[in-house]
């Protein structure tokens, strides 16, 4: 029953929303019509405009240059000074410049290339005679070249050719006319095309509104439904993110712990069995005769052999749980550690410790961090130098190891690298973060801030300060 309620309400709007999309199309493609038609009609106004100013442009140059070159010449027969025949030379080029375009501008129409062609002719018998002139000046003819100056021919020509230009200017001006009416009339027409549009749009758009408001009414609660929804699983992924960071952490301390109860095994148990076997091996010495070289051989290779066994010990029990640490403090143990890696890898290491006060726990977490990161070092960087530094401040302490290898992308790190993680997490326990900055090519800078007290709200800023 609620079915087909639902269903007789809600066929009314769906005929009124199946009416008013076909509306809104048709007034959206008449707007586009109206508008590219308007288009096309400005741009081509506007090129007709723009052809008119141009013509007018190029003539009035063309007059200039005219009168620059009749100038010249007049100054260089008056005076005789040849300096005035420079400005001559270069308006008599700009002359022949503007009848080219003016040449190009006409082509396509033959009433202006007609005019154009009477234009051209007067202006070469201008150039000629001005030629002339200039020619009987320089032969020294004084009577003929003035004659011709005294003459009303090079007044005659520069009249013809005003005339002429103030005609090609007029044509211009009337195209010029001419595109100004193209649009306004194509504005009048967009104007009454947007407002027949706008009436369209706006009988569409009431018709889609009250369909519209029935619609949010379900988008609302169906919305809510998925707030309520989001809400429920962003609890279950916090719960068991904190389970599982606990868990990580619980895993972590537990590990600690083993190694320690390791290493002091190690150190109780094995330690002994060497010390007592290597007094052992002390022992034959004085009662066996040593002279013989096979004995004196195998005693020789023995005690060698409980000297390294003794030797592998002490190493894994460092390894294991640090005694450095706990007897010399951080600063010594991280020196040791730093001057132990480069004696085996070969790389040259450089330190800048300051003697930090922190927990034995965060003292634990900053001697891993550095651990670990030599350890890559060792195992991937290819490098040359480490640097390995560790500062106190008032709030925080920064710890960074800085190496000159091949570097790699970041964002290519596998989610499986257990030893990046494992770093980030003892940092991010210990209310601290991790900053992993590396280009190829370009080495690899490993930095962290830990705060003196858990909590502190400026580690993020810190953070990204040391790894810049």
């Amino acid at each position: 029953m609620n079915l087909k309620e639902n269903t007789r309400r809600w066929l009314p709007k769906v005929r009124k929303m199946a009416l008013s999309l076909p509306m809104a199309l048709l007034a959206a493609m008449v707007l586009v019509g109206i508008n590219e038609t308007g288009h096309m009609r400005s741009q081509d106004a506007v090129e007709l405009m723009a052809q008119g100013q141009a013509t007018r442009t190029a003539v009035n140059t063309l007059l200039q240059s005219m009168l620059d070159a009749e100038t010249g010449q007049r100054g260089y027969l008056l005076t005789g000074d040849e300096s005035y025949l420079e400005p001559y030379d270069k308006a008599v080029g700009s002359v022949q410049t503007n009848l080219d375009r003016l040449r190009a501008q006409f082509m396509s129409s033959p009433a202006d290339m007609q005019e154009f062609a009477l234009l051209s002719r007067q202006i070469s018998r201008k150039l000629a005679e001005m030629e002339l002139s200039l020619r009987l000046r320089r032969q020294g003819n004084e009577d003929a070249w003035k004659f011709i100056l005294h003459t009303d021919v090079g007044k005659e020509h520069m009249q013809a050719i005003r005339k002429h230009a103030q005609e090609l200017i007029a044509r211009s001006d009337v195209r010029v006319e001419q595109g100004k009416e193209q649009i306004e009339q194509s504005l009048m027409l967009s104007r009454i095309g947007i407002a027949t549009v706008t009436a369209i749009g706006l009988l569409a758009f009431y018709m889609y509104l009250r369909q519209a408001q029935a619609l949010q009414a379900v988008n609302q609660r169906e919305q809510e439904l998925l707030e309520r929804e989001r809400d429920r699983l962003e609890g279950l992924v916090r719960n068991r993110t904190a389970t599982l960071t606990e868990l990580a952490t619980h895993l972590q301390d537990v590990r600690e712990e083993e190694r320690g109860h390791l290493a002091r095994e190690l150190h109780d148990e094995l330690g002994a069995l060497l010390t007592a076997a290597k007094l052992d091996v002390a022992r034959l010495k004085s009662k066996i005769d040593a002279t013989a070289p096979d004995v004196g051989e195998r005693l020789k290779h023995l005690t060698e052999t409980l000297n390294s066994g003794i030797a592998l010990k002490r190493r894994i029990i460092e390894d294991l749980r640090p005694s450095s640490l706990a007897n010399l403090g951080l600063t010594a143990a991280i020196e040791i550690l730093t001057r132990e890696f480069a004696d085996r890898a070969g790389i040259e290491v450089e330190t800048s410790l300051e003697a930090v006060k922190l927990p034995d726990a965060m003292q634990l977490t900053v001697y891993r961090m550095v651990q670990e990161a030599l350890t890559n070092i060792g195992k991937y960087a290819q490098a040359k130098k480490v640097l390995v530094s560790v500062h106190g401040y008032p709030t925080h302490v920064a710890v960074q190891v800085r190496d000159d290898g091949v570097g790699f992308d970041p964002t290519t790190v596998r989610p499986t690298s257990h030893g990046l993680s494992g770093m980030r997490h003892r940092v991010e326990a210990a209310g601290g973060r991790l900053v992993l900055t590396s280009r190829p090519g370009e080495g690899t800078l490993l930095s962290a801030v830990l705060p003196l007290q858990r909590g502190t709200s400026d580690l993020p800023k810190i953070a990204g300060r040391t790894a810049g």
